[in-house]
């Protein structure tokens, strides 16, 4: 069979990664950047020439019944199984094709509930959270609130994001076989790398999360269901997180596919806010190796899947403004076009997976990275 050829490379059709087209030392390293992050500059200028978006701020009413209606839909499914083994192949698919999307349903339902998203009070979000959380069998609620929080507010910072690889997990598993290993269980990595990076503390609303999660936990094993209610629920939680399509929302939403396109999108995307709104100040540098362009570091997905999960994929648009809840944010392009139209952009999830698998540019080191100036000084200082 002849060589194909991509990018102007040939390929052999044997070779199942596409080959790198990025230097070795950018492959193997994050993009760093000097730059703030270009969410709060984009959002000052839109509000500023649009000042309508406002409206779209605040909770949707809709939201806690959907939450409840799938909620007890993977509850009944669970007891439903109580007497099928969790090896049976049926409970198997069931838990893959239904339960994994209803447990992804809940994650990220617990996603738009961490912004206040459901009712004005913060603690009936709070609550909700809970019980949205009950379906994947772990307290999940209480501790991604304060995490995603700092997530928005300092995006790619090396402390305080916990959303992106350390250093150790790139290093490691930036090859097919670990991109594998990160894919299958990327679910554990997200609800365990927060401990290795930054601790928040610990709240009544975490310790209320856990004590419902027992007495849920507790009830589905030997009460209303058994073991094998219990494991469907796990079982579909890990399925949610590894080769699902709704997965693909993790990858997609902040990694670099094509740095050269994030690139070209960083500068379309602040074409229209304040000149030097996203410049740093540089004159403490603890890197050589910062990159001199600004690149886009969140994506928005826009297809089919965003039914199931709260428009979750319009992610772009959810850093813009948190506080626009699922059933408006797509009002945004029909009142400021001109911030979204050509930006780069994902129409498939599964296919962001595939790409992140097979393609060797694109590794866990493939995020925008900022330095924690803070905690750097205390490292030199000691």
């Amino acid at each position: 069979m002849k060589d194909i050829s991509y990018k102007g490379l040939n390929i052999n059709p044997t070779e199942l990664e596409t080959p790198s087209l990025t230097n070795h030392a950018e492959v193997h390293d994050f993009y760093w950047t000097k730059n703030k992050q270009f969410h709060n500059a984009r959002r000052l200028a839109m509000i500023k020439k649009y000042p309508e978006i406002t409206k779209l701020m605040g909770p949707e009413p809709l939201t806690k019944y959907i939450v409840l209606m799938v909620v007890l839909t993977q509850t009944f499914i669970a007891i439903a199984f109580k007497n099928t083994n969790f090896w049976n192949w049926k409970f198997l698919m069931v838990a893959w094709c239904i339960g994994g999307s209803l447990n992804q349903n809940c994650f990220l339902a617990i996603h738009e509930l961490s912004h206040n998203l459901a009712f004005k009070k913060p603690i009936f979000n709070k609550a909700l959270s809970i019980i949205a959380g009950l379906p994947s069998g772990v307290p999940v609620s209480g501790s991604f609130n304060p995490y995603h929080q700092l997530h928005h507010k300092f995006l790619g910072d090396e402390i305080y994001d916990t959303d992106v690889p350390t250093k150790f997990e790139a290093k490691v598993l930036s090859n097919f076989g670990g991109k594998l290993f990160f894919l299958t269980f990327q679910i554990l990595f997200y609800a365990l790398r927060p401990g290795f990076l930054t601790s928040v503390p610990i709240t009544l609303f975490q310790v209320f999360n856990v004590l419902a999660c027992i007495c849920y936990d507790l009830l589905m094993t030997f009460k209303w269901g058994s073991f094998n209610s219990f494991a469907y629920l796990i079982i579909s939680s890990l399925f949610a997180g590894c080769f699902h399509p709704t997965s693909g929302h993790f990858i997609a939403e902040h990694y670099l596919f094509d740095e050269a396109e994030a690139i070209k999108g960083g500068v379309q995307a602040l074409k229209f806010t304040e000149p030097d709104s996203v410049l740093e100040d540089a004159k403490k540098d603890y890197l050589e190796n910062y990159r001199p362009q600004y690149a886009m570091e969140t994506f928005s997905y826009y297809g089919p899947w965003n039914i199931f999960v709260w428009n979750a994929g319009w992610h772009l648009e959810h850093h813009d403004f948190p506080y626009i809840a699922w059933t408006r944010v797509n009002k945004l392009h029909e009142i400021a076009p001109e911030f979204y139209l050509g930006l780069p952009h994902h129409t498939s999830w599964v296919k962001v997976l595939w790409d992140f698998l097979f393609t060797k540019d694109v590794t866990l080191y493939s995020r925008v990275k900022r330095v924690n100036y803070e905690k750097r000084a205390m490292k030199k200082k000691n």
